[in-house]
């Protein structure tokens, strides 16, 4: 699963030709969330409470991005890197 961007210890990834609705993987320690391009909430697992809020400002700063690199990945293509949260 490539890595598009890691920031504080948050790793983001995004799996090629995955299933709807478009989201990324956040992991950070032992914990994984997928997190939903569209609307940035949580649609499966969880993370802790700070490391959340990071992921969710940075989701919403590159929103776009994300919509890209999903379609990049729906054609088996190698999505692009993202800037961390600086």
């Amino acid at each position: 699963m490539p890595t598009i961007s890691i920031f504080y210890g948050i790793v983001i990834q995004m799996f090629w030709n995955e299933h709807a609705p478009p989201h990324f993987h956040a992991l950070y320690g032992e914990h994984e969330a997928l997190i939903d391009i569209i609307k940035l909430e949580v649609l499966r697992g969880s993370l802790p409470r700070r490391a959340l809020n990071l992921v969710l400002d940075w989701a919403e700063l590159h929103q776009q991005e994300l919509l890209e690199d999903w379609a990049l990945c729906e054609h088996l293509q190698q999505p692009k890197p993202i800037k961390p949260l600086a």
